[in-house]
């Protein structure tokens, strides 16, 4: 083995993806443990404690991920030992039940560490921070203004991010999937922002669940995404209306559809989207009370709709769900409230599954 040098066992070294595999390699000599340093390029901490002590052995690292608590200074630290990272993956593990953890005040990772980390890594095209509340507004202004390549952006759950911070995500051209659930500060102004700058000719997948101070105005003005194509919207709030829901109808090139629990939305949303919405593949109307059997029944000569969800819905009948299975021929899976389970007959539940699958909910 002495023989080889650093390019053949770098050669070798690229052959093994297992991340066990390359661990065991790495043990055959002091040599090998260099290289195989050297030629990693994905890694993801669980240890934080020795941290500083070995990623220095793996400064081409282009992807990290980490489920735990970071500091700002480990993410410094970060920054100037792997600045070819592109992929950096810190969306934090969700609490235990019943767990008060995200509640108590912690040393995790802010805007200071995401400035660093924007200023040392300048080939960043994915950035997942969901559920790291210290982060705001400052650290996304720096992170847009300096990731000129940055392509998806998740700040689930930050709940300091405001439309300051979407003005400047708006002036992004590169942008396609950005996720901003449960952000309760943004308003119609930060939607403003998203559907009327650069971000609007480049957005395909966008996440607003349970952003519930945006209205009508704002969702209106999304008609202006001419590439979008998925759009959650679960559980904006009562502000989100028909007015709402028929302009969104107005994006052709939708796909996905999420607007469970929007309990103002009814059938002339479901008329518009399956009229215009041509390329719909699955919508999920769970919770919207309003909606009855003509809504359901649009979709009946749709020609890709795969999924349709409408639990909660208690406005709809056996003869609707029939209808549209017979009619959307594309139709795979159907997901249903269980209390119309009680009216369907098992020759017809049965009949109904040579079509698509059926789902109780």
């Amino acid at each position: 083995m002495s023989t080889l040098g650093d390019d053949e066992v770098g050669l070798i070294l690229d052959w093994v993806d297992d991340p066990y595999a390359r661990k065991s390699l790495s043990l055959v000599c002091k040599q090998w443990l260099r290289v195989e340093g050297l030629t990693r390029l994905s890694i993801r901490v669980l240890d934080l404690d020795s941290f500083r002590g070995f990623i220095p052995r793996f400064p081409n690292l282009v992807t990290f991920e980490c489920s735990r608590r970071i500091t700002d200074d480990d993410l410094r630290f970060l920054a100037q030992t792997c600045p070819k990272i592109e992929a950096l993956n810190l969306n934090l593990k969700p609490p235990r039940e019943n767990s008060d953890e995200f509640d108590q005040p912690c040393d995790d990772v802010g805007d200071d560490g995401l400035c660093a980390l924007a200023i040392g890594c300048r080939k960043l095209s994915k950035v997942l921070l969901r559920r790291r509340k210290n982060i705001g507004d400052v650290g996304v202004v720096s992170l847009i203004n300096l990731a000129s390549t940055l392509t998806n952006l998740d700040l689930g759950w930050c709940n300091l991010i405001t439309d300051q911070a979407l003005a400047a995500i708006g002036e992004a051209s590169s942008i396609t999937i950005l996720n901003l659930e449960r952000c309760s500060l943004i308003t119609d102004g930060g939607l403003t922002s998203l559907a009327t700058m650069a971000l609007s000719r480049s957005l395909k997948k966008l996440v607003l669940a349970e952003c519930d101070q945006i209205t009508d105005n704002g969702v209106s003005l999304l008609q202006q995404m001419y590439c979008l194509e998925e759009l959650n919207m679960a559980e904006c709030g009562p502000k989100i209306t028909d007015i709402g829901g028929v302009a969104i109808a107005t994006i052709q090139t939708l796909k996905r559809l999420n607007f469970s629990w929007l309990i103002n939305v009814s059938d002339p949303t479901l008329f518009a989207l399956a009229e215009n919405c041509q390329k719909l593949v699955a919508v999920d109307f769970t919770g919207c009370e309003l909606i009855t059997g003509a809504g359901i029944r649009a979709f009946s000569n749709h020609t890709c709709l795969e999924t349709l969800v409408f639990p909660s819905c208690y406005n709809i009948g056996v003869h609707d769900l029939e209808n549209v299975v017979l009619g959307c021929r594309s139709l795979r899976c159907v997901v249903l409230d269980k209390r119309l389970k009680t009216w369907l007959t098992p020759m017809m539940q049965e009949y109904i599954s040579i079509f698509c699958s059926l789902y109780w909910r």
